[in-house]
């Protein structure tokens, strides 16, 4: 592998995918690329990273489940992938698009966190002997709630959740995962609590590359879960993510972008809910109030609709006690 000029051709590739993704991140698209089950086609965002990007909207029949960011990483000694993708039928239009680009072999799937659209197409990779890693608490969780992951899919994904099965990863990790392929080193991290448990990155630190999972959303609303720390994520970003200063990020949700960009919909998001929120409890505000608290800031965000005031709601139950 050339990597002689790598610098220019990832700013031409950065440049390219701007131009070419700028004014289509829309939940109002409902399929991108309609010839294949994936939302979108990947496309290369710096030389050897290349990401389908999913729908900005809910996972929805019309979008099969590709909401999130669909990754491969290609070297001269095999493909890197990051993401199962949400049905078998996803991970298998997957693979075809990674064989258009390259004769490697896939060698490792690495899921992102433990939800659905990481993790469910798990089985098409094990069934050709593909090893699959995720973060010990990842893990834990698809073993507690992977029949209620399934079941979910199958009911907004009807015939198109084909024979897709929970499959658990088959290598796991604690704090880091090293590997070095086809002379490119790979660092699977997991930076500490943030969106879902079990949340890793995947860092390239020769390219200053970041596949940087759901710590960082872009373009749409993050939701909050009930079982969601959004003060540990806020410490996890200032004290991990930001030292490392990405200069490429794909997150895992929304176009590939810069580190700013996604501090802006991320960080940003949560202080400034967890601001207004505070204030909202120190004027003796109670919950039915606090789901109404002023976000307008984030309107344009897609997915606004659907959690805004879900997660004020989350946000009020877990300050009310700290």
């Amino acid at each position: 592998m050339n990597f002689a000029s790598i610098t220019q051709r990832i700013a031409l590739a950065l440049a390219t995918t701007a131009i070419a993704t700028a004014t289509t991140a829309s939940d109002d698209i409902a399929d991108q690329y309609p010839q294949s089950e994936l939302y979108s086609k990947p496309v290369e965002v710096i030389p050897h990273v290349f990401s389908a990007i999913g729908a900005t909207a809910p996972p929805r029949y019309e979008n099969a489940g590709h909401n999130n960011n669909l990754s491969f990483i290609v070297t001269d000694a095999g493909v890197v992938v990051v993401n199962a993708g949400a049905s078998d039928a996803l991970a298998a239009a997957l693979h075809a698009e990674i064989k258009a680009q390259t004769d490697q072999p896939v060698v490792l799937v690495i899921n992102e966190n433990g939800q659905g659209h990481a993790m469910l197409g798990n089985g098409y990779w094990r069934d050709l002997g593909v090893d699959v890693l995720a973060h010990a608490d990842a893990i834990a969780e698809t073993k507690k709630n992977g029949d209620f992951i399934l079941q979910r899919m199958q009911s907004y994904n009807k015939d198109r959740a084909g024979d897709t099965r929970i499959e658990h990863a088959n290598l796991s990790f604690e704090d880091r995962y090293d590997l070095t392929l086809g002379g490119v080193e790979i660092e699977v991290l997991h930076l500490g609590p943030a969106h879902d448990p079990g949340d890793l990155q995947v860092w390239i630190p020769e390219w200053k590359m970041m596949i940087a999972g759901d710590i960082a959303f872009h373009e749409r609303m993050l939701p909050i879960f009930p079982h969601t720390c959004t003060s540990c994520w806020i410490e996890t970003w200032v004290e991990k993510l930001e030292p490392m200063n990405p200069t490429y990020l794909v997150p895992g949700h929304g176009h590939p972008t810069n580190l700013a960009q996604v501090r802006r919909y991320t960080l940003d998001y949560l202080t400034d809910l967890r601001a207004k929120i505070g204030a909202h409890i120190e004027d003796g505000g109670d919950l039915a109030e606090a789901y109404y608290v002023d976000q307008d800031q984030w309107r344009r965000l897609d997915t606004f609709d659907e959690l805004a005031t879900k997660n004020a709601g989350r946000v009020y139950e877990e300050m009310e006690w700290e």
